[in-house]
């Protein structure tokens, strides 16, 4: 047990005692690191008889800003979103103690017989997070920000992890990508934003059998939450980088989504089928966006925090972003898709391939 470790046990088990006023017993066991600085652990203690289990997180305040956890998680939690209840924050040292989920991530529950249903869940949780109104703590999903992602592609992922020397052509061409896919994002509607809303991020959650399966959907990891495109988390859940799934499913989950959501049904003036072609381009377009975001941070990942299993999920977020060029390169609204196409095929793909073998 490292020395901050030591220190947050302590801290828990003082929460512990303030909270039941009397001391009790408790066993710590690791139970995660993520991609960021934070790490978990499942704090488990008896008291009369029954056990009960609390999670305590070490979020080192220079690397991670755990007030804007705290405050997305109250607000969002009155709202009726399953969040973790944050039962004690000391801000100084980033420790908090929350409500334990337990250990069932939506990722392992999917499967061919329960994928329908997870996933149907999922939506109607991220629905009603799409109704929260925004708050003062939420940033824009601006277009800095938009660039900044994208801008992780080029210099993480093609010249420092791939060591691509990239040309003059070749960087106006990813200008072009990049501006294409800002102005989509931006003209879309905007609403609530998780950022991270993927199948490692939700909870299947042990509950009543009688309430609905969304409401056992808990969600996590949310501190990043902006207020942008209203495709962005459809796009983390269903072009999820863990796990892929075929496009005409995918496009029948998104039939699930339009179906329900205030969002969608709020555009005037449009048939069903310029709305319905309306939403599959902005998912698609906000895919890309996503996805160049992701693969420029699994390599800054390997390359600065010297976490490299990421890596392995990089074929899968790249080859989305091929599959949706080529599914674009021939429409004459998107001609410079068609150049990324081909400039993905010949160049960056075989780079990728020659630096995973």
């Amino acid at each position: 047990m490292d020395q901050r470790q030591d220190t947050l046990s302590q801290w828990a088990a003082d929460q512990i005692e303030q909270l039941y006023r009397h001391s009790i017993p408790a066993e710590m066991i690791t139970v995660s690191g993520d991609a960021s600085f934070r790490r978990y652990f499942r704090i488990i203690f008896t008291e009369n008889g029954v056990e009960n289990s609390w999670i305590a997180v070490d979020a080192p305040p220079e690397h991670e800003n755990s007030c804007q956890f705290v405050e997305v998680s109250k607000v969002w939690s009155a709202a009726g979103v399953k969040v973790p209840t944050v039962l004690a924050f000391d801000e100084a040292r980033g420790f908090m103690l929350l409500e334990d989920f337990g250990d069932t991530l939506l990722y392992p529950e999917l499967n061919d017989n329960t994928a329908d249903e997870l996933y149907r869940a999922a939506i109607d949780a991220l629905l009603s997070l799409q109704q929260l109104p925004r708050t003062d703590n939420i940033p824009q999903y601006d277009r800095a920000l938009l660039d900044q992602e994208m801008a992780l592609f080029q210099n993480w992922l093609c010249e420092q992890h791939l060591s691509l020397i990239l040309t003059d052509t070749e960087k106006t061409m990813l200008a072009n990508v990049f501006e294409t896919l800002a102005k989509s994002a931006l003209a879309q509607p905007q609403v609530m934003v998780h950022r991270d809303y993927h199948s490692r991020n939700l909870m299947v959650c042990t509950g009543d059998r009688r309430t609905t399966l969304h409401n056992q959907i808990g969600i996590i990891d949310f501190q990043d939450a902006v207020w942008g495109a209203y495709t962005y988390d459809l796009v983390s859940l269903l072009k999820d980088c863990y796990i892929e799934w075929p496009r005409p499913q995918v496009l029948a989950w998104l039939e699930y989504f339009a179906s329900s959501s205030d969002v969608f049904k709020d555009v005037d003036g449009e048939s069903s089928a310029e709305k319905k072609a309306q939403l599959v381009r902005d998912f698609d377009l906000m895919g890309m966006q996503r996805h160049l975001k992701a693969a420029g941070i699994f390599a800054r990942l390997s390359i600065r925090d010297n976490k490299h299993g990421y890596l392995n999920d990089l074929p899968r977020t790249c080859g989305y972003l091929l599959k949706t060029a080529k599914l674009y390169s021939h429409n004459p609204e998107y001609p410079e898709f068609s150049v990324f196409a081909d400039w993905l095929q010949q160049r960056f793909l075989p780079a990728l391939q020659q630096q995973t073998a």
